[in-house]
């Protein structure tokens, strides 16, 4: 799923679709980086002016050390994907590739966990 902003143009909302999918095809198949491990693209934040692409993602298992290490991948196999981006998606400027580590999985199994402890506490009383 990708992330849009308020009001953002029907364009723009297509092109960072097609960019969350075809990245997410790239990483997958042709990036050969051993430290890109289980990653999951979440979604992708791309500016007005095409020129900057945030793409959001998860990663399993979600401890620190691998984290860290697919964040480095990542950036290290940025230059590459946006070659690939540029072939792949004809629009008139290719973004620069920014990878965020998404923390929204993490946060919705916090609250999920919140929850519970509420329910099992109202439950004894």
């Amino acid at each position: 799923m990708t992330r849009h902003k308020p009001g953002g143009s029907g364009r723009g909302v297509r092109v960072a679709d097609q960019i969350h999918k075809e990245l997410a095809e790239m990483i997958r198949g042709e990036v050969k980086d051993p430290r890109i491990g289980l990653v999951t693209l979440t979604g992708v934040d791309l500016t007005a002016d095409y020129a900057y692409a945030t793409v959001w993602f998860s990663v399993f298992p979600d401890d620190p050390d691998t984290l860290a290490s697919t964040l480095q991948g990542l950036q290290r196999a940025a230059g590459f994907l946006r070659g690939q981006l540029g072939r792949r998606v004809r629009i008139h400027t290719t973004p620069q590739l920014r990878f965020v580590h998404d923390r929204s999985v993490e946060r919705g199994a916090s609250m999920s966990a919140l929850i519970d402890e509420a329910i099992a506490v109202q439950g004894k009383d």
